[in-house]
C-alpha cells in the first residue's frame, strides 16, 4: 500500500529495522500530556461499554472552550473522519481547492465522484492564498476548502480575505470548510480564527483536532464547528455511530485542562521555528515563510531518500498538486532534535 501522509514510523521500522528521527508528522514534540495519559488509563474500566455516541460531556466542555453552543459541535475520529463525513453528507458535484493543500480533502471528494477545481498558488507569492481564489468561486461551486494555516506551506490567509471568501461562498450557495487544525499553535490564534463568522454563516464549517497540539495522533479525536444543526446531523448520520471511543472522549476532556502544556508547546514552536528556518537557509535551501509548526523547503529530488538512509525522515511533497519532488515539509521539534536534523542535512549537502 502506498501512503500519502507523513508519520509512517511502522513502514520505516519494517524497512530499516529501527526508528527514524521523524520530522514527517507535525505533532507536538513534547509528547502526550501526563494528564491525558492518566485520563486514558482511568477510563479503561469503561471500555466494556459502548461510548456515548453524542459525546455529550466532551461537547459541553468544548462549547465552553470554544465559546459556541454545544449543538454547533460534532466530534469525530480525527478531522479526517469529519472530512469524509462531510463529503458523504453534502455529496458535492464540484469543489474548489487551493494547490498545494492537505491531500485528504480531495481523497474524500473522490469517494462521492466530485470534480475538483484547483487554484494553483504561486511560489513568487510564498504560496499565499489571494483574491484569485475568491474569484474562482462560482454558482457551480458546491464546496470550498481552505486550510488555515495551509498544509504544507504554513501560510495563513488574512481574516479580511477569509471574510470575503465567506461572503462569496454564501452568494454562490457553496459550503465553505476552514480547516483550523494547526491554528492553535499560533500565539495570536484568536486573531486568525473564523469562529466569529459562524453565527451569520450557516454554510461555514470549521475543523479542529486534538491530534497536533496535544500529540494525540494515535488517539484520533477531532471536531467540527458549524451553526447549521441540520448539516451537522447529516454528517453525524454519514458515518458509524460510535466514531469516538470512550478513551478518546476522556482524553479530550483532559486535554482541555492542559493549558500550561499548550502554552509550552506554543512557546517552543515560536522559539524554534525561526531558528530552524535560519538553519535550513544557512545550508543553502529555499525556505518558505509561514506561521505553522512546520516549514516548506526546496532541496533536490533525491534529498529525502538520502535523509532516510541516514536515519531522518521529512515529508516529501512530491504528491502535492502544485509542488514537485524537490519540495519537502519538515516539522519543528525540540532544540536538540532540530540541531540533529540540521547536522545530518549539512553532512549530506557538504
Amino acid at each position: 500500500m502506498k501512503l500519502v501522509h507523513g508519520g509512517d514510523w511502522a513502514g520505516y521500522r519494517a524497512e530499516f529495522g529501527r526508528d527514524a528521527l521523524d520530522f514527517s508528522a507535525n505533532v507536538s514534540p513534547l509528547g502526550l500530556p501526563a494528564g491525558v495519559a492518566a485520563a486514558i488509563t482511568n477510563a479503561l474500566p469503561t471500555a466494556d461499554r459502548y461510548p456515548d455516541p453524542l459525546c455529550r460531556e466532551l461537547r459541553a466542555a468544548l462549547a465552553g472552550a470554544e465559546g459556541v453552543p454545544a449543538d454547533w459541535i460534532l466530534c469525530g475520529n480525527g478531522a479526517a473522519d469529519l472530512i469524509f463525513r462531510l463529503a458523504l453528507a453534502v455529496r458535492p458535484r464540484r469543489a474548489l481547492l487551493p494547490a498545494p493543500t492537505f491531500a485528504e480533502y480531495e481523497a474524500a471528494l473522490q469517494t462521492v465522484g466530485c470534480a475538483v477545481q484547483r487554484v494553483f498558488l504561486r511560489e513568487e507569492n510564498e504560496f499565499a492564498v489571494t483574491e484569485e481564489f475568491i474569484d474562482a468561486v462560482t454558482p457551480e461551486t458546491d464546496i470550498v476548502f481552505l486550510c488555515q494555516p495551509n498544509n504544507p506551506t504554513g501560510q495563513v490567509t488574512p481574516p479580511a480575505l477569509v471574510e470575503r471568501l465567506v461572503r462569496r461562498c454564501a452568494e454562490c450557495g457553496a459550503v465553505l470548510v476552514v480547516d483550523e487544525c494547526f491554528l492553535d499553535f499560533l500565539p495570536d490564534r484568536d486573531a486568525w480564527t473564523a469562529k466569529q463568522l459562524l453565527r451569520d454563516a450557516p454554510q461555514l464549517i470549521i475543523l479542529k483536532a486534538f491530534t497536533k497540539l496535544y500529540a494525540m495522533a494515535g488517539v484520533r479525536l477531532g471536531y467540527a464547528l458549524c451553526g447549521d444543526a441540520t448539516l451537522l446531523e447529516k454528517m453525524r448520520g454519514a458515518g458509524q455511530p460510535w466514531a469516538v471511543s470512550s478513551l478518546a472522549q476522556a482524553a479530550g476532556l483532559a486535554a482541555l485542562q492542559e493549558t500550561a502544556y499548550a502554552g509550552a508547546v506554543r512557546a517552543l514552536i515560536a522559539e524554534q521555528r525561526p531558528r530552524m528556518a535560519a538553519g535550513l537557509r544557512a545550508l543553502g535551501l529555499r525556505v518558505m515563510d509561514g506561521q505553522a509548526n512546520y516549514l516548506l523547503f526546496r532541496a533536490t529530488p533525491d534529498f529525502g531518500e538520502k535523509l532516510r538512509r541516514r536515519g531522518a525522515v521529512v515529508r516529501s511533497c512530491a504528491n502535492y498538486p502544485g509542488l514537485d519532488a524537490a519540495w519537502y515539509r519538515t516539522a519543528v521539534r525540540t532544540a536538540e532534535e532540530n540541531t540533529r536534523l540540521l547536522q545530518i542535512m549539512g553532512e549530506i549537502l557538504a
